[in-house]
Parts: C-alpha cells; structure tokens; sequence
C-alpha cells in the first residue's frame, strides 16, 4: 500500500480516535451532547468488557487497525493502551503502562457514572415539563 496512504489514515485514525476519546471524557458536560456521549460510552465499555471476553480486557478495534497501520509503517512495540500511545507519542514522556491503564480506567468510570446521572436527571426535568 502506499506509503502517503498509510500516513493518512494514521492522521486519520489520531484525529478520529483522539476525537472520540475526548469527545468520551468530556461530553456529558454539554447537556445537547449528553445522549450521545452516553451512547459512546456503553459502545467502548461494551468493546473493552465484552469484545476483551475474545481478543483481551480493554480492546478497542479502533486501536487495533490503527496499530495494524502502524505496523505497516515499521512502527514495532506499540504500547497495549491507546491513551499511552497517544501520550507518547506526543510527549517526550515514556509513561507507566500501569498508571496510564489505572487513569484511564477511572476516567472511564468516573464520566460514565456522571453520563448516566446527568441524562437520568435530564430525562427526568423533561419528564416533569411535560406531566408525564
């Protein structure tokens, strides 16, 4: 495949991937975004839990043809966790896998448990608004 190619779905896949992860951690503060960023995630919960039952706690599919990508491109010891290589390959930090994968999995919980209360009391205000 071509190289220029490969290039562009790599920048393809940071931008994307790197959208949704932040669109992940930080779209319940919006109250117009909050359905969909509930929707998204119970989709990488659901990809992380039970998709992680088959290939491994954790994957992401996303990451996985990213990193098939990568490959392609000579990238070789790619870390298991997408938010670490994010990290580094942005910063001149080598990170602790550990603690990126602890991080993460509490920012996971911690958005996910304020998605399912916001739009719980959203949906219940509007439930009041309109008598039923």
């Amino acid at each position: 495949m071509d190289h220029f190619f490969l290039h562009t779905i790599d920048w393809f896949f940071v931008v994307f991937h790197g959208s949704l992860t932040l669109f992940n951690a930080l779209g319940w503060i919006w109250k117009k975004t909050r359905k969909l960023n509930l929707v998204t995630l119970v989709l990488t919960g659901s990809s992380w839990f039970l998709l992680g039952l088959f290939y491994g706690l954790g994957y992401c599919p996303l990451t996985d043809w990213h990193f098939q990508v990568l490959n392609r491109l000579g990238e070789n010891n790619l870390p298991a966790s997408y938010i670490e290589y994010l990290l580094e390959r942005f910063l001149p930090v080598d990170f602790s896998s550990t603690l990126v994968d602890t991080a993460t999995g509490g920012v996971f919980l911690v958005v996910l448990l304020l998605s399912i209360l916001l739009n719980f009391l959203d949906w219940r205000k509007e439930k009041r608004a309109t008598g039923f």
